[in-house]
């Protein structure tokens, strides 16, 4: 059995009727509309985060979920495709999994329309069913990707990312959308306990570890999820990097702040930077950091009783370090 599959069985039955539940929340009047969500369903990924909010409920509540939940699950997604439609705008994108993206098929204009149709259905659905409590989670986390995209655009232009400023990049990017997802999962069925904000600390350890895991890749030698040295093309400061920065002298630091300024398109001098990161042991740096958030969120799972949610959780968290893409 494939470990996603693995990870699912607990909440089988609960992803079936969520599909369902998620494919009526995007519904139109509009046949263009419906016409894009229909192509955007029928492309879905691995569906994580659902699957974050269903595993967490049922955890803290001894296997109990309500229509809250559900609408939980329905609002992460919606939000998360909302933005994924608009990042592939942004970032001028024209694949999305191996498919053609929405603004590859029906251009900038629709794709950004579609997008922002997705956000308001999302917070309506909190709206028209009172679950402010869901809404403040959720909003937050887009208040903070937004943030934490234009801080690394910033940073971007200057280089001068430190390791602080890193974390607070990908805990805004990345991990605050899979906080969100475990802490919604927690407040669907235990509003206002402690659960909820220790839940959503365990949320954000993972997103920390999956980001380092995503920024390792670049330095991989197989052709996993994106080619090697993109995040260079692209002057992205990731952790390998900013470690092997740290660890130069004054003369390798000009040297590599120059390769990526001015030379990032040209492959062998790419290869150049990658092998020094990996002399300057910026890849060990990186896993053993990876590591450190992901005993730190195994360790708050110890405090529930063993159960196949909390099995399926501490599958989820090896995972997102384990796998090869």
């Amino acid at each position: 059995m494939k470990i996603v599959e693995q990870i699912k069985q607990p909440i089988d039955f609960e992803m079936e009727l969520f599909e369902q539940k998620f494919q009526l929340s995007m519904s139109s009047k509009v046949a263009l509309l419906n016409r894009i969500t229909h192509y955007i369903v029928n492309r879905k990924g691995k569906q994580m985060r659902p699957m974050f909010v269903f595993l967490v409920a049922k955890m803290v509540s001894n296997g109990e979920i309500s229509e809250r939940t559900y609408r939980g699950a329905s609002v992460i997604e919606l939000i998360h495709t909302a933005t994924l439609v608009h990042d592939d705008v942004v970032d001028e994108s024209n694949r999305r999994r191996g498919f053609f993206s929405v603004n590859a098929l029906w251009k900038n204009k629709i794709a950004v329309l579609v997008g922002d149709y997705l956000l308001s259905k999302g917070l309506l659905l909190s709206i028209d069913n009172n679950d402010f409590d869901l809404l403040k989670i959720i909003s937050i986390a887009v208040r903070e990707m937004s943030e934490g995209e234009l801080l690394q655009i910033e940073k971007a232009r200057k280089l001068d990312i430190t390791e602080t400023v890193y974390y607070e990049i990908i805990r805004q990017k990345t991990a605050t959308l899979i906080a969100a997802c475990c802490s919604l999962g927690a407040a669907s069925v235990k509003p206002d306990s402690d659960h909820v904000e220790r839940m959503r600390k365990f949320g954000e350890l993972i997103g920390m570890a999956f980001q380092i895991k995503d920024d390792l890749f670049d330095y991989g030698n197989e052709a996993i999820g994106k080619p090697t040295g993109i995040d260079i093309k692209e002057q992205k400061m990731t952790l390998p990097l900013i470690y092997a920065l740290n660890q130069a002298d004054k003369k390798e630091k000009r040297w590599l702040i120059n390769s990526i300024k001015n030379h990032n398109r040209d492959k062998k001098r790419v290869k150049e930077v990658i092998s020094f990161v990996k002399e300057k042991g910026g890849l060990d740096y990186a896993v053993s950091k990876m590591k450190e958030f992901q005993k730190e969120a195994l360790e708050i799972l110890q405090k529930y009783p063993e159960s196949t949610f909390r099995s399926s959780l501490e599958l989820m968290v090896n995972y997102v370090i384990d796998r090869k893409k």
